[in-house]
Parts: C-alpha cells; sequence; structure tokens
C-alpha cells in the first residue's frame, strides 16, 4: 500500500450480536481504542438494519457495509465484496414461520401474505426461490416480524438474527429453515450477508489500499474469535435481551471459518445462489470478485477452513 495520509472509514453494521462480535476491536469496547493494529486506517461504526443498510449501498454512503448477498449485484460498480466478513448459513439460516403448523408447499400453492425484513435481502430472494415470486411480500421491521405473525397479520414470516433461535419461544411453528433448504437442493451452504468496499479507496489511498483494509478486517475477525468471552460480553447487548447462551449459539452460526475467509466452497455458494436469483428475474452479478488480504490465504489458527 502506499504510504498516505490517515484514511478515516464509516463502516456499517447489522444491530445484531455477530456483527458486533467481530468488529469491534477496530474501535475497541465503547470506542477506548483499536484492541489490534489498524495501520493507516481509523473506522466508525454505524449500526443500521440490514435493509437500511442495503439501502445506503445504492448511494455508496458508507466506505464498508454489510450486505446482503442478494443485492450485492445492484451495486457492484460501487463495492467490491471482501474474503472476510460473510455470514454463512451452513445448512441454517433464516426461518419461514406461521401462527399454526403449515407445509411450504401449502403456503405455495396460494397467494400468501408474507412478512420479509427488507425487499433487497438474501431473505427475502431465498423464500422467492423456495415458494415462488406470486405472493404479497410485506416489508416489515425485522424485530416485529414475529409479533405480526403471533398476531395473524400475515400468513407467515421470515425471521433473522436471534429470531431464528427464539421463534418457538414465541409460539411460531417451522415451516421451512432457508438454509437446510438450500443444503438440501443445492448442497453447498447458502451466502446470506457479505461484507463490501467502496472500489474508489484504491484511488484514494493508493494501491494495494483495498487489500490492506481487507487484511484489517480479517485481523479483527480473528482478535474477536480469541477473546471470545470479552467479545460476547460486549455483543450480547445487540441480543434485544437474549441471554448468554444463546448470544454464544447465535454468534457461532455466524462468526466462524465462513466469516474469515469463504473459500473455495463458499464462492461456490456465492456463484450458485447469484445464479439462481438471477434466473428468477434478479440482476446479472457479473464476474464475482472478492478482495483478498494483503497476507494472502488466511492463515488456519482458528477452525478449519472452508
Amino acid at each position: 500500500m502506499t504510504q498516505a495520509s490517515t484514511m478515516h472509514l464509516s463502516l456499517g453494521h447489522s444491530p445484531d450480536p455477530d456483527d458486533a462480535f467481530m468488529w469491534w476491536p477496530l474501535t475497541g469496547l465503547d470506542g477506548s481504542g483499536p484492541a489490534i493494529d489498524i495501520g493507516q486506517f481509523t473506522f466508525e461504526l454505524e449500526t443500521h438494519d440490514i435493509e437500511s443498510l442495503n439501502r445506503r449501498a445504492e448511494s455508496g454512503e458508507l466506505d464498508i457495509t454489510a450486505i446482503s448477498i442478494a443485492h450485492w449485484p445492484a451495486v457492484r460498480d460501487t463495492y467490491a465484496l471482501t474474503a472476510c466478513g460473510a455470514s454463512v448459513g451452513d445448512g441454517y439460516g433464516p426461518k419461514l414461520v406461521a401462527r399454526t403448523p403449515l407445509s411450504a408447499e401449502t403456503l405455495a400453492s396460494k397467494r400468501a401474505r408474507i412478512a420479509v425484513p427488507g425487499m433487497r435481502t438474501t431473505a427475502l430472494a431465498t423464500a422467492r426461490l423456495l415458494l415462488g415470486k406470486d405472493h404479497d411480500w410485506v416489508e416489515l421491521p425485522f424485530e416485529t416480524i414475529g409479533e405480526a405473525v403471533s398476531a395473524g397479520e400475515v400468513d407467515a414470516g421470515v425471521v433473522i438474527h436471534e429470531g431464528q433461535l427464539t421463534f418457538a419461544q414465541d409460539g411460531l411453528h417451522l415451516i421451512e429453515d432457508l438454509g437446510a433448504w438450500w443444503m438440501s437442493k443445492y448442497n453447498l451452504p447458502l451466502p446470506l450477508g457479505g461484507n463490501v468496499v467502496r472500489r474508489d479507496l484504491e484511488a484514494q489511498g493508493g494501491q494495494g489500499t483495498l487489500g490492506a483494509l481487507a487484511d484489517v478486517l480479517r485481523r479483527s475477525v480473528e482478535h474477536a474469535l480469541s477473546n471470545r468471552e470479552t467479545s460476547l460480553a460486549w455483543a450480547q447487548q445487540f441480543g434485544r435481551g437474549i441471554d448468554m447462551e444463546t448470544a454464544d449459539a447465535f454468534v457461532a452460526m455466524y462468526v466462524n471459518k465462513w466469516t474469515l475467509d469463504f473459500g473455495p466452497r463458499g464462492r461456490a455458494a456465492l456463484q450458485e445462489f447469484l445464479k439462481a436469483v438471477h434466473a428468477s428475474g434478479g440482476i446479472d452479478p457479473g464476474e464475482i470478485d472478492i478482495i483478498a488480504p494483503l497476507g494472502g490465504t488466511l492463515a488456519q489458527s482458528v477452525g478449519d477452513q472452508p
């Protein structure tokens, strides 16, 4: 990376335990100072629900942001995916739930009213692949979807974040685990969320900037995983009342080997998922380029590589 003045970067992430878990080392707890060497970068963390982040990506507002994988093709000219920072459902994912026991086939056979956490989300894109597009998709804040299903305001809903673990406690019934369905159909994990960086940062910071930034992001996740107890204590506050055991289980689902690097299998999953979304009427993703850390392949210090 070409020597340059400090680059102050905005980083947007979802207000959920897994994102909070992996990015706190960039600023320290409560902004106390970075827990890792962040080189020429400084970071300002912002929390927004994933659909808000998807919308903001359309205007390139944030330097780095979480994004729904299904929405990345719409902003690929502005943002590149990084190898580190993804949420991948390895045989599990968002849950399609209802107030009473119901099969996916029954739901698909009628024009149903289905709550989703955003019209740009992977949750919606996958539900459409499962059920078909001819339904009344209702966008609701993610934290209210379970309540809407319970109240009978919708026929079904797709719950994300901690709702994937707590829906049964709320008296809801599982129709389909979208990640399990995807795995059964394609024998691949479901790429749910990614981390992206503005492509023009390379020009601003000089050659190698994006690779250096990807390296810092990787080390943030590695530090968080190596200091799990501290990271969990910080992350739990983003879980909307869940206990530490539930927070730990949720973080384990989405901060793991896939988060450190998509790996070959993760890249194959990306290609297959975006191809399926394109075939169903979505945007052609074109070439799927991923920014790798300058250091090259990742160390195998935290779990097996995918």
